[in-house]
């Protein structure tokens, strides 16, 4: 959790500076991505939610999405990853949505993707990214904190991609 710190604490300060929010989907990653920002003091300033996704159950559950929506794509996707970061945002009303999709390990997924398989995908403010991720590793701890690092530094880079002025 202390190397996923830095990050947080620099996120949180962008945010809080904008008056800008933030929600976050995960599954690989286990919740560590949320429990990273929540450890920052204040963080009810700028997070709104944090779901873990894990299953189907949690997907249509938590997250409103529906096997319907789903049927033109996969778990572990950059379009699921997208949709999540998107559906995370607005489904919980913030500005920005942090999306993580993946196989911890320490073996591959249903759909052949590879242990340290992961997608990411940050969404807000009329800006998309999404990349994958593959750590080479089938190491299920590592791959949890190499997942979020990756996440807290695609968001960080998305802020800083997208000068934040505090909302009108």
């Amino acid at each position: 959790m202390e190397t996923l710190l830095p990050a947080a604490d620099r996120i949180a300060r962008l945010l809080k500076d904008s008056g800008r929010t933030l929600a976050v989907s995960e599954s690989s990653a286990g919740g560590l991505i949320a429990a990273s920002l929540l450890s920052v003091p204040g963080a009810s300033a700028y997070f709104r939610a944090g779901a873990v996704v894990y299953t189907r159950r949690a997907r249509v559950g938590l997250m409103g999405i529906t096997d319907e929506a789903m049927a033109s794509m996969r778990s572990s996707s950059e379009p699921y990853a997208l949709l999540l970061a998107n559906t995370a945002r607005t489904r919980f009303r913030a500005d920005w949505g942090l999306a993580e999709t993946g196989a911890s390990g320490p073996d591959g997924n249903r759909y052949g993707d590879p242990a340290g398989h992961a997608c990411i995908a940050v969404a807000g403010d009329g800006f998309e990214r999404v990349i994958t991720l593959r750590t080479g590793s089938d190491r299920r701890i590592d791959n949890m904190r190499a997942f979020a690092l990756a996440a807290l530094e695609q968001l960080e880079a998305a802020l800083h991609a997208r000068p934040l002025a505090r909302p009108a």
